[in-house]
């Protein structure tokens, strides 16, 4: 269970101030409050890592930018449609990122790393399709069954997140632990 954590830490930290936003919605806050404290938390959490002189990833920057400009637009707006729009956006914009080559080699863990690389680079695809997948069906559920939303929004965007990431894992696991016993094998044989 250790090496699952150690895998997800990076993806939780780069993507904290949404899973929080979608938390504190699940949780029943009302989307006003949610918002505010999405965006306090997520300048705060980015303000820490570079007070830190930690590195602020890419998908940790986009996450904060969605946050700010979204919340800050919802804000303004009052208007409960385009609350419930805007996650279109948001994971588009996030699938577009996800498309880029190899961006979650940078969520491997150590001992992953080199290994399988086109598997991570498929799984970097699959997620971006996943967030595709989410944008559209959360632009169909706020137009077409905005009384339904909530239950879409409560359920679909996390547990399908958390289903492909469990998948990802266990077979970049298996993949990796073949891997090290052929390197094994080759080694004991070559001795």
């Amino acid at each position: 269970m250790n090496t699952f954590a150690q895998a997800a830490k990076p993806l939780v930290n780069d993507l904290f101030s949404s899973l929080l936003f979608a938390g504190l919605l699940i949780a029943g806050v009302d989307p006003l409050t949610a918002t505010i404290i999405a965006m306090a938390t997520g300048v705060g959490h980015v303000v820490l890592m570079l007070g830190l002189r930690r590195q602020v990833a890419p998908l940790q920057w986009a996450s904060l930018g969605l946050v700010l400009v979204f919340g800050g637009a919802s804000l303004v707006v009052h208007d409960p449609r385009f609350l419930m729009a805007k996650p279109t956006v948001i994971y588009l914009v996030l699938a577009a990122f996800m498309l880029r080559k190899g961006w979650m080699i940078r969520y491997m863990p150590p001992i992953a790393r080199g290994r399988a690389p086109g598997v991570v680079i498929a799984y970097g695809y699959v997620w971006a399709g996943l967030m595709a997948l989410s944008a559209g069906m959360n632009l169909v559920f706020a137009i077409a069954l905005p009384e339904h939303w909530p239950l879409y929004k409560a359920i679909f965007p996390i547990t399908s997140k958390l289903a492909l990431f469990g998948v990802q894992y266990v077979h970049m696991r298996a993949a990796s632990i073949r891997e090290i016993r052929a390197e094994q094998a080759t080694l004991a044989s070559a001795a």
